[in-house]
């Protein structure tokens, strides 16, 4: 079954992000009372710095707002959903103002929420690690779009999609201080690989107390590796693969193997029965 294209018809809702100053000068906005919207309710964006917003509450103050806000109208008469700029509202709502300046737009779906909330989060760099792979995450559970859908949507690679949402694997704890950025998603993704979730606390506290670099986790996370597993198993191989192989053994439930090197190998998976390997071949077609 072919999927919609993200972002597939947004053209329309997306032009506002890229003419914001044109609508301004051609006052193609209104002024929109705070306590008339509501949040965006497909925000990817969790966590929002409290000193950041300060700023921009005070540059609000001083200079007003620049760029307006992106809405829809709600189903409740004179109430509007917001799109896109939860962090502009959210500094106007500090700076004490009653009304804030926005472009009314009409997204049809939750889908097309999501997508011009995404766009402008990743266009804006405003997504932590973890809120960017939950919402990868979101639209491969929610409407079964493929790593390389979204990697060709969000004009990233399938290999930075899959390392991002590798983050997703590391216990709460972990994402949690990936998200306040006390260590890089870069650290992240090496202790992901990683199966043993106190072998992941271990490094995390030395990445904490002594600055660890994410080269030498990753040192660390071959050599874990290497002790746990064959040692046939790692004969030209490095984390990249070994990596690849957990992804793709996760992901098709069942044991794969990879042989040779960079340029030429091959991938193995296994099965025990007829409805596992149909199971297994329907999969690959899609």
């Amino acid at each position: 079954m072919s999927k919609q294209k993200l972002g597939r018809g947004l053209d329309a809702i997306l032009s506002p992000l890229t003419a914001n100053k044109q609508s301004e000068s051609a006052g193609n906005f209104i002024n929109i009372g705070i306590n008339k919207i509501k949040p965006n309710s497909q925000q990817p964006r969790r966590h929002f710095d409290e000193s950041k917003l300060e700023e921009l509450a005070d540059s609000i103050r001083e200079n007003g707002l620049i760029e307006p806000i992106i809405v829809t109208k709600s189903i409740v008469p004179g109430e509007y959903e917001l799109i896109a700029g939860e962090r502009r509202l959210r500094a106007v709502k500090l700076a004490g103002l009653k009304e804030i300046k926005a472009i009314i737009t009409n997204p049809a779906s939750d889908k097309e929420r999501l997508d011009l909330a995404l766009i402008e989060n990743l266009q804006r760099e405003d997504l932590n690690p973890i809120e960017e792979a939950l919402a990868y995450k979101k639209y491969q559970e929610e409407y079964q779009y493929t790593q390389e859908q979204i990697a060709q949507a969000v004009k990233k690679s399938r290999s930075v999609i899959t390392n991002t949402m590798r983050l997703l694997n590391l216990p709460d704890d972990v994402r949690d201080l990936i998200s306040k950025g006390k260590i890089s998603a870069g650290h992240g993704r090496m202790l992901a690989s990683i199966d043993d979730e106190q072998k992941i606390q271990e490094l995390v506290k030395q990445i904490l107390e002594n600055g660890l670099s994410v080269r030498e986790i990753e040192s660390a996370v071959n050599l874990t590796k290497k002790a746990k597993l064959p040692k046939e198993r790692f004969a030209g191989q490095d984390i990249e693969v070994i990596n690849l192989t957990e992804d793709l053994q996760r992901l098709y439930g069942t044991k794969v193997q990879i042989t040779g090197n960079g340029k030429k190998g091959k991938v193995i998976f296994e099965y025990t029965n007829l409805q596992e390997l149909e199971r297994i071949s329907n999969m690959l077609k899609k």
